[in-house]
């Protein structure tokens, strides 16, 4: 089942839906980081080239194959 959250990137308002084991590894990953969710998102967003759920996921399976 997925979960939405909102997030504010660059002023404009945007959804996210993901599976909880995702956003269990995202908050770990903003932990980790030492910053806020948006800024998390934003720095992703401003490289990716994919939809946006698909580059989070995608950034959070090489971390975890990154350790």
């Amino acid at each position: 089942m997925l979960t939405k959250r909102s997030f504010t990137i660059q002023g404009h308002r945007t959804s996210v839906a993901l599976e909880p084991q995702f956003w269990a590894a995202f908050d770990e990953a903003v932990a980790e980081d030492a910053t806020t969710p948006t800024a998390w998102i934003t720095r992703l967003d401003e490289a990716r080239t994919t939809p946006l759920a698909s580059a989070i996921r995608v950034e959070l399976l090489r971390r975890a194959k990154a350790r």
